[in-house]
């Protein structure tokens, strides 16, 4: 079962082992459950071509690691995915959003594969000790014996000794967690207790303004005073990719509640910024544009009338939670500050579309066609922009 798929830049560094000449390219990666597959094509063009004997390079998950790769090369935003087998490939985009969607989504699935015999690395050491006999076992023991010196004798019997217990042993950890598991105390009560902080990044919004006693996080209007101050006129403001360890240590200060200062120079690449404005919408619990309005949004998006497409959505925004109709009348009222100086910056409504609308709405779940929902955000996204006055002023107005 496919569980991801798009364009990703690729290059393979390793095989068995071995170390190869970085060379990028751009693939078409398929995720399943098990496995990745690279495609010279999308998916839909490679199979086709199979049938001339073009087959995808396929890579097994079991037993492999990622992490992220900065060293390995100078591009932005690179992880490495290191197999059994010894295999290694960079993955990148400039997108960092996309980027790190790819990477939670593989680690999530190697995570999700047992650690049994079925891997690969396995099938090797179980292959040698089922061909073993268990006199030659013995005897392997028996030397290994002899060779130790005499006080190391006693604790290497102990420990084959001991080793023939081990099933019951986990079961009697796995038994002694499962018990810390379920006494283990709440969230609430860590955070009542002063051991876990409250956090910005991936709080629900009206928890994060519940706490700050207003309708817009401070941090995002902390986030757009910044860019309209430096950042109006930056080609590709919004769209360009900031380093994402720099974006990943801001999120890290504002999660610690240190005192944060956006015209500090560590924090001089505006892209960094706006990487963490986008970052901060893309981890709610719940996007801007509650799950439960999803689906009156399309519908009203899809009304062939573009006055009615205006007064449903004006009145779908009036419906919503106080501090999402708020953060979003913020938040699109930049937005046309960006689009206003379009000569310079190279940001249309469509650009804008494209980057927002996936990041602040979405179905709860993603049951129908992708694609076709990623159109409807795109357009409720750039309405949003391009009638910002009909659907946020009074109703006088």
């Amino acid at each position: 079962m496919v569980e991801k798929e798009g364009y990703l830049q690729k290059a393979k560094i390793a095989d068995g082992g071995k170390k190869l000449r970085k060379n990028w390219s751009t693939s078409w990666i398929v995720l399943s459950s098990r496995k990745i597959e690279f495609y010279k094509e999308s998916k839909q063009q490679a199979m086709s071509n199979m049938k001339t004997g073009n087959k995808p390079e396929s890579v097994d998950l079991c037993g492999a690691h990622i992490e992220w790769a900065k060293e390995k090369s100078s591009r932005k935003n690179v992880f490495q995915i290191t197999t059994a087998s010894g295999n290694e490939f960079l993955l990148q985009s400039d997108i960092d959003f996309i980027i790190l969607d790819w990477f939670h989504a593989i680690k999530n699935a190697i995570d999700r594969l047992p650690k049994d015999p079925s891997c690969p690395s396995r099938n090797l050491e179980l292959f040698k000790i089922q061909r073993s006999s268990s006199s030659e076992l013995l005897s392997h023991y028996d030397s290994d014996i002899k060779e130790q010196k005499p006080e190391h004798r006693k604790s290497l019997i102990f420990r084959l000794h001991h080793s023939a217990s081990d099933t019951s042993d986990k079961n009697r950890v796995k038994s002694r967690l499962k018990k810390f598991i379920t006494r283990r105390p709440s969230l609430k009560t860590l955070q009542e207790k002063g051991l876990i902080q409250d956090q910005i990044f991936g709080s629900h919004l009206h928890t994060v303004c519940e706490r700050e006693n207003s309708t817009v996080p401070w941090f995002v209007k902390q986030c757009i005073e910044a860019v309209e101050k430096r950042g109006l006129d930056v080609d590709g403001i919004y769209r360009v990719s900031g380093n994402l360890a720099t974006i990943q240590k801001l999120r890290f200060i504002v999660n610690q509640e240190e005192k944060l200062n956006l015209d500090d120079s560590q924090w001089e690449d505006i892209h960094v910024v706006t990487g963490a404005l986008k970052m901060f919408f893309r981890e709610l619990p719940e996007p801007l544009f509650p799950y439960s309005f999803f689906e009156r949004f399309v519908e009203a998006i899809k009304k062939q009338d573009n006055n009615a497409r205006i007064e449903s959505i004006k009145s779908l925004v009036q419906k919503l939670p106080a501090p999402n109709r708020d953060t979003m009348k913020v938040l699109f009222g930049h937005l046309t500050k960006i689009v206003a100086r379009a000569s310079k910056n190279l940001m249309s409504t469509q650009s804008l579309g494209i980057v927002f609308g996936p990041t602040l709405l979405r179905a709860e779940n993603e049951t129908g066609n992708m694609a076709i929902h990623m159109v409807y955000q795109n357009q409720i996204a750039e309405l949003m922009l391009s009638e910002y006055n009909k659907i946020f002023g009074s109703e006088e107005d």
